[in-house]
């Protein structure tokens, strides 16, 4: 009888056994569930391409319009009158200073509680009824599509769940207002700068922007724009402001 046969081979205790079962369940279930994320995230990334194709698509569409208008109404010896503005953009330039208290109520309706705060704006009656209540203390004007992009891409910051949460990644836009159809940064470019049908939510999302001091610093902020102040409406002339301030 040899020394082998003598000691029977060790056994490996049951719960070690059913240890190692689940630990390879867990790890196939892992593996899959990783692979069903790289899947979904590459059609997303597919979807999210194309949408921004479409949009430039879109956007270059819109400029060879208005190129051609210009020109058929040159022709005729006339003059194009560009469609009234949708989007405003508004920026408080003025502090708390002998404030009235509705002056005040009306620049938190605004969402501008801070100097050099901004934000969009939809144009319609009543923002334009509480701009003029308030214009002493904000400058506004249209902004152009250079405008928005550089704003929501460089000082975009999204509302989630009460937090200001800079815009790093297409999914903290996906899941707030995905179910509006907006998944990704130029989604909520597009919805913002053409004044979409989801323009409400798009702007709830995103957080007053919190801009600099503009560079070569204010002429006047007591007068107004058309008397060589900085108060009021400036029209187009607010995307020289943005770009001074961004």
């Amino acid at each position: 009888m040899s020394a082998e046969e003598g000691h029977p081979a060790p056994t490996v205790p049951e719960s070690l056994l059913k240890k190692r079962k689940r630990d390879e369940q867990w790890a196939l279930v892992r593996k899959k569930r990783a692979q069903e994320d790289r899947a979904k995230k590459s059609e997303r990334r597919r979807v999210i391409f194309k949408r921004a194709e479409a949009y430039i698509r879109e956007y270059r569409q819109q400029e060879r319009d208005l190129i051609r208008l210009k020109r058929e109404a040159k022709q005729k010896g006339g003059f194009y009158v560009d469609p009234e503005a949708k989007l405003l953009f508004v920026i408080r330039i003025r502090g708390i200073n002998d404030m009235h208290p509705r002056t005040r109520k009306i620049l938190q309706l605004l969402r501008l509680r801070q100097i050099f705060n901004g934000v969009f704006l939809k144009v319609n009656k009543a923002t334009m009824n509480m701009l003029h209540r308030v214009e002493p203390y904000v400058t506004y004007g249209y902004p152009n599509l250079k405008s928005v992009k550089e704003l929501i891409y460089k000082r975009g910051y999204g509302k989630v769940n009460r937090q200001r949460i800079p815009l790093t990644d297409n999914s903290i836009i996906e899941q707030t207002i995905g179910k509006c159809g907006i998944i990704c940064i130029e989604d909520l470019v597009h919805e913002i700068y053409t004044v979409g049908p989801h323009f409400k939510e798009a702007n709830n999302f995103l957080w007053p922007f919190k801009l600099s001091a503009p560079l070569g610093g204010l002429k006047k902020k007591r007068n107004h724009y058309i008397e060589a102040g900085d108060a009021g409406n400036r029209e187009d002339k607010i995307n020289a402001l943005i770009r001074r301030m961004n």
